[in-house]
């Protein structure tokens, strides 16, 4: 009987837990979207994105060289997923691959297939991963 009682304890803290990740998850991708949503209809399409992606880029670029390196996406792309983005192999991205980039992860997190992202799809593990890229 105590063993089951424990049990029980530890699957509602759990699901206790995962539900407060969840909402802490959504609640930053809101305060995210409001930051990209220009046109203020509660959801981000693509353009907003790559908009908000292009400025990223610029304030990324700290020598100014029109390409990230890894130290500048430090944080943002991993060796992997660098060297997965990068089209010419020279170990940077040029903006047009970072905007490449951006895309890839935005159709990812665009699950509804409806072209825009709202909330729930900038919480999802695709749409922290696109977030990365565009903070």
């Amino acid at each position: 009987m105590k063993k089951t009682l424990k049990m029980l304890s530890f699957a509602v803290l759990f699901g206790v837990a995962g539900a407060a990740a969840q909402t802490l998850a959504a609640s930053k991708a809101g305060g995210f979207l409001q930051l990209l949503d220009s046109d203020h209809d509660g959801t981000v399409d693509l353009s907003e994105t790559k908009a908000a992606a292009s400025a990223a880029f610029d304030r990324l670029d700290r020598d100014h060289d029109g390409t990230l390196s890894g130290p500048e996406l430090k944080g943002r792309l991993s060796a992997r997923e660098l060297a997965a983005e990068d089209g010419d192999h020279d170990g940077t991205l040029t903006r047009d691959e970072y905007l490449a980039a951006v895309e890839k992860r935005f159709k990812a997190a665009n699950r509804d297939s409806d072209d825009t992202l709202d909330a729930r799809e900038l919480g999802s593990r695709s749409g922290r991963s696109l977030q990365r890229l565009v903070r």
